[in-house]
């Protein structure tokens, strides 16, 4: 994520707890995050991390992507590769290629994900409960936890699911897993 991007989410995270009036105490409670962890994020002193922003994200009951969506200027109908925003959790070995960015007026959007080798990213809870995903692993593979089950989702594998609790997403490797994930709102 650029500098210039990350300072509009930095805006627009700090925006969404004002217009819900919570203090940085009452977002941290919800959200399980510290208050000076909110408050550097705020400020753009920090970049979040994919766990951070979907704790966020659950606690503002939005996906990701919506969240990502806000900041990003207005999507044009049709999206070049070069246009494609990106996002990387560095941290974690988490790339994510906005393909088919959302937009307030549609409900499914596209999403390229790539996985590194023994990354493992849990969501607590989903942004919105019944999102609808289908999961189709393009290299590679992973191990998803959703619904209280464990799938191991190989190349050309696709896996339909609705989120409505954890869910955890883990590349055993040896290679990075690559995998499109078309995301559908209730």
């Amino acid at each position: 994520m650029g500098d210039e991007l990350e300072a509009r989410l930095a805006g627009r995270l700090a925006e969404l707890r004002a217009e819900r009036g919570w203090s940085l105490d009452d977002l941290a409670g919800r959200a399980g995050v510290s208050r000076s962890t909110l408050s550097r994020l705020e400020r753009g002193e920090i970049s979040p991390t994919a766990a951070l922003l979907g704790r966020l994200c659950s606690a503002y009951g939005r996906p990701m992507s919506r969240l990502l969506a806000e900041v990003e200027p207005e999507p044009p109908q049709l999206v070049r590769a070069a246009a494609q925003p990106v996002w990387r959790d560095r941290a974690t070995g988490f790339t994510r290629r906005s393909v088919s960015p959302p937009h307030p007026g549609l409900r499914g959007e596209v999403v390229e994900a790539v996985l590194e080798p023994g990354a493992d990213i849990a969501y607590e809870e989903p942004p919105v409960a019944g999102l609808e995903h289908h999961l189709w692993v393009l290299e590679g593979g992973l191990e998803l936890g959703v619904g209280g089950a464990v799938h191991a989702v190989g190349a050309g594998d696709c896996l339909r699911y609705r989120l409505w609790g954890p869910s955890r997403f883990v590349n055993p490797g040896p290679a990075a897993a690559r995998y499109v994930l078309l995301i559908v709102l209730p």
